[in-house]
């Protein structure tokens, strides 16, 4: 069946593109399924030009080269492949890792970090080509319908942008039947209708059993990247991450640019089923949803950071910093990559990662990380004074006196409340 537009859907934005009033338009272009049926359905609904921009951020399983084919054979007029790894890494995901970036749980933002360089790098292209609009495969119920308009809004309030899915309001079943129809191939059948959003930083799937959380996931069709746990090797394995200023620099004692180094934990985790989450979470626009994340090398560094931070860092400092990373997680989810207060808390984290150097071994094995030893010279553990061994440097006669004052406030607050029930009671 074709598809066509809706009555239902109503254009109310200002920035929302119609149908004779464009010529030209940068389709943000995955090669799935969604970004595959629209790049057809927007030049024969719109009569315009498209332009496809696949861009590299690091996606292990695209073979990038045939997807920029696929969309030319698919009458693109012209088809970028913009590689962006390492602007990615050092520029987005670096701050990310300053801020321990994960939202609700253990869900560590690969998706959300990497909207705001889509949309800066389909800006640029839009503004090199002379196009006047900018179109994406989001739904209208998820979080990056907002986080690329947001973005894209910001960098040019007159550029105009098209959401087909929006619009055609059709679920996966009549897109599969659509691009059958069209001889457009797409990885997609009925009996595994999960669709997939990946970077270096991580993988995200929905559809299917994931949507239900009445329903259990079946772990080995729906991964893409890793090993589910009872596959994952029956050896663990031991490396080590080394940080400076916060960022990790080299893996077991070899120095490597971010990019790489991400890659190589990806391929290490994915085989021992590390960073797979099955996670219930808020969306922007309201929602509760379950969606289905793998990310080895976000979950081995995240986990390696947090806890060198903690060797460094303050009480005050780290119960501050933990504020804070959960108030990045939140902006960044919620497409607020360009607001102010981001700005300011990445100032912030860039700060308290002065000092966050030193190395951490980590063990994998079956899912699990943990943390086998750490070290910095800037560590705040004091084996003389932490040690339940005799010592002479701390202080024990100090203690009393210590615990007295601290118990004051609360001490206080019982004792008049006792008094004021006798005082009730009487």
């Amino acid at each position: 069946m074709d598809l066509q537009q809706t009555n239902s859907y109503k254009k109310v934005a200002s920035y929302e593109a119609n149908p004779g009033e464009v010529k030209k338009v940068v389709l943000l272009y995955s090669g799935g399924l969604d970004t595959s049926v629209m790049l057809k359905w927007i030049q024969d609904e719109y009569q315009c030009e498209v332009i496809a921009l696949t861009i590299d951020l690091g996606q292990p399983a695209d073979d990038l080269e045939a997807v920029k084919q696929k969309a030319l054979n698919l009458g693109a007029v012209k088809a970028y492949v913009l590689d962006a790894k390492d602007e990615f890494a050092n520029n987005y995901i670096a701050k990310g890792i300053l801020s321990n970036a994960s939202y609700q749980g253990d869900y560590y933002m690969a998706t959300c970090i990497g909207r705001p360089l889509l949309a800066k790098l389909a800006v640029e292209v839009a503004h090199k080509e002379g196009a006047d609009a900018i179109a994406h495969g989001c739904t209208g119920k998820g979080n990056d319908q907002v986080r690329i308009e947001a973005g894209v809004l910001t960098l040019d309030p007159k550029m105009k942008i098209l959401a087909p899915v929006r619009e055609w309001q059709m679920g996966r079943d009549e897109e599969i039947a659509y691009a059958a129809k069209h001889n457009i191939p797409v990885p997609h059948t009925i009996d595994k209708p999960y669709s997939y959003d990946e970077n270096m930083w991580g993988l995200s799937c929905e559809g299917g059993e994931i949507e239900d959380p009445e329903q259990t996931i079946p772990l080995e069709k729906a991964l893409a990247l890793c090993k589910t746990p009872e596959k994952a090797a029956d050896e663990g394995v031991e490396l080590t991450l080394s940080f400076e200023q916060g960022l990790p620099t080299a893996l077991n004692g070899k120095n490597m640019k971010m990019s790489e180094m991400i890659a190589e934990l990806n391929n290490v985790g994915a085989e021992h089923a590390i960073g797979i989450t099955v996670h219930i979470e808020d969306r922007v626009v309201g929602l509760k949803i379950r969606d289905l994340y793998e990310a080895p090398a976000a979950a081995m560094i995240i986990t390696a950071h947090k806890n060198l931070e903690k060797l460094v860092m303050t009480r005050d400092q780290a119960e501050t910093k933990s504020f804070m990373d959960s108030k990045w997680a939140y902006l960044c989810y919620g497409a607020k990559w360009y607001d102010p207060t981001m700005d300011a808390i990445n100032a912030f984290a860039a700060q308290c990662n002065k000092k966050v150097v030193g190395n951490v071994t980590l063990r994998l094995y079956k899912g699990n990380i943990t943390v086998v030893k750490l070290d910095s010279p800037y560590s705040l553990f004091n084996a003389n004074l932490a040690t339940f061994m005799k010592n002479d440097l701390f202080n024990q006669n100090a203690s009393p006196g210590f615990v007295e004052l601290w118990s004051l406030p609360q001490k206080t607050v019982a004792q008049v409340a006792l008094e004021a029930q006798k005082h009730l009671n009487s």
